[in-house]
């Protein structure tokens, strides 16, 4: 990818009774959202959506990745994926590549808890503005009924 190009993909997800449940989405160097959630509790069906954002919103994005200074971290000391889940994340930026890989993460005791709580926490933050960001952006773009 060249300099310019910036991508970003978030996975979390479990195989367990239902099935294979996870949440997914990804920011595509075009501008492209795309989302999916997927559980079968209750026979619920998978929920996709996609949309393209503004170059705007993907200097924001860009902004909350930068000032989480997760680009700095390593995920060697993390929690390795389990069989209660796994979570990635894949960013590209500013000419770095990289990819994170651990457990579920149930609330910051878990955090404090790892060998690398500083690097945990990061992500562990990141990942929360990341859902909140991503959540708004999903609502405002599929409103049923606009206020």
């Amino acid at each position: 990818m060249s300099s310019g190009d910036f991508y970003m993909r978030y996975y979390v997800g479990h195989k367990g009774k239902f099935g294979h449940e996870f949440l997914e989405f990804e920011f595509r160097p075009d501008g492209k959202l795309r989302y999916a959630n997927n559980s079968n509790y209750k026979n619920d069906t998978m929920i996709r959506k996609e949309c393209s954002v503004s170059p705007s919103v993907l200097k924001e994005l860009s902004r909350i990745i930068e000032e989480a200074e997760i680009m700095y971290e390593d995920d060697k000391m993390w929690p390795a994926p389990d069989r209660i889940g796994r979570q990635e994340l894949e960013i590209v930026h500013n000419n770095q590549h990289i990819c994170f890989n651990t457990s579920k993460i149930g609330s910051l005791v878990d955090v404090n808890g790892s060998k690398d709580p500083d690097g945990l926490r990061a992500f562990y933050y990141l990942v929360q503005d990341l859902k909140c960001f991503v959540f708004s952006l999903i609502g405002l773009h599929f409103k049923i009924k606009p206020i």
